[in-house]
């Protein structure tokens, strides 16, 4: 594990570049720092200034090495470096409320938005006119799109929202792709087709997960549980309700291991073996060491009468992170096989973690 502090704004997301020497983090404002390790320091390197909201959203396509935002301003825009400086593109995403969440599809030719609207924007290049133009997916989604992920497939997107629910949805854009085969989840698939409609979260469904093979999904509600619906196994949904503080960001480190984070401030690893074989694995991380280990009574009786608590220390947590972790990514390894991951969190730290399934 290693440590990195951005300073003391919150980080409320991030994004790597291919090769993992440059990270896009934004401190909670309406600007994107782009650093570049060297040694063992990030030293800031371009600065993203367009937007007039705070930035919700980052993702970096790591074959394109174009990166899409959003923001609290409504608008998303893409941008590309050329000569050395980063040019951004309008993209026309046609809401009337904040965007939360954005997420290139695998092969890049399209990248799915979603907003406090009620609704999804899957964008896609014109030539012709050279833009970025949306379609919308509005099936049943009743609040804010709070989290999306792709499948494997280019076609299916899943998506998690604070009206409790969870679906799966056809983002299949004839204009621009290939007709998709059928897959475990459904075999017809017009653009905007429902072919997952878990109801039953228990809470605002903070981060969605496709497994690496697109068989199953995984997402975390504000009920801090964990869940599961296994295409493979007639969709069955297997919940595990944790005794931890609500997770925000979950992705998978192999095909049955699930890591999530959140308020607890610590990673924690899930396995998942099939229908009603969901379970806890382990907390991910060593505890922060503190400074005093033994205390004599006299000292501890002194800490219960002046602060009411037993430890010196006390606002100090035993873990990396001092702050709830907003956001999980994939550092190292591919989706089925990862070696290395990253944490941003409220504290504006950025923790990179060994993964051994």
């Amino acid at each position: 594990m290693s440590l990195y502090s951005f300073g003391l704004e919150p980080l409320s997301c991030h994004a790597w570049n291919k090769d993992r020497t440059q990270i896009a983090v934004s401190p909670n404002s309406s600007t994107v720092n782009i650093y570049q390790k060297k040694g063992k320091e990030w030293t800031k390197i371009h600065e993203l200034k367009e937007h007039s909201g705070r930035i919700t959203g980052i993702d970096w396509a790591p074959e394109s090495n174009r990166i899409v935002t959003c923001a609290s301003d409504r608008n998303a825009y893409v941008w590309m470096l050329k000569d050395g400086v980063w040019k951004p593109t309008l993209v026309l995403v046609r809401i009337n409320r904040a965007a939360t969440c954005v997420k290139w599809s695998p092969q890049e030719n399209k990248f799915a938005l979603g907003s406090g609207a009620k609704l999804i924007s899957v964008c896609y290049f014109e030539k012709e006119n050279d833009w970025w133009l949306s379609k919308h997916i509005k099936k049943g989604i009743c609040s804010t799109v709070l989290s999306l992920d792709w499948h494997p497939n280019n076609i299916l997107l899943a998506a998690g929202s604070a009206d409790l629910h969870c679906r799966v949805f056809s983002a299949y854009i004839k204009e621009i792709e290939d007709k998709p085969g059928p897959t475990p989840w459904g075999a017809k698939m017009p653009f905007g087709e429902v072919l997952l409609e878990h109801k039953d979260c228990g809470g605002w469904v903070h981060s969605v997960a496709f497994s690496p093979s697109g068989d199953s999904l995984a997402w975390v509600s504000h009920n801090s549980a964990i869940s599961v619906a296994d295409a493979t196994q007639g969709k069955e949904v297997t919940q595990l309700t944790t005794d931890h503080l609500p997770l925000l960001s979950v992705f998978y480190g192999s095909e049955t291991e699930i890591v999530a984070a959140g308020h607890d401030c610590c990673p924690y690893q899930f396995s998942y073996k099939g229908p009603g074989k969901l379970e806890f694995v382990k907390k991910l991380g060593l505890t922060k060491q503190t400074s005093k280990n033994s205390m004599s009574a006299m000292q501890h009786f002194r800490n219960l009468d002046k602060k009411a608590t037993t430890d010196e220390d006390d606002n100090e947590l035993n873990t990396l992170h001092q702050n709830s972790i907003t956001q999980l990514r994939i550092v190292e390894g591919q989706k089925a096989n990862v070696d290395k991951f990253s944490s941003v969190g409220l504290d504006g730290a950025l923790v990179m973690w060994d993964f051994k399934p």
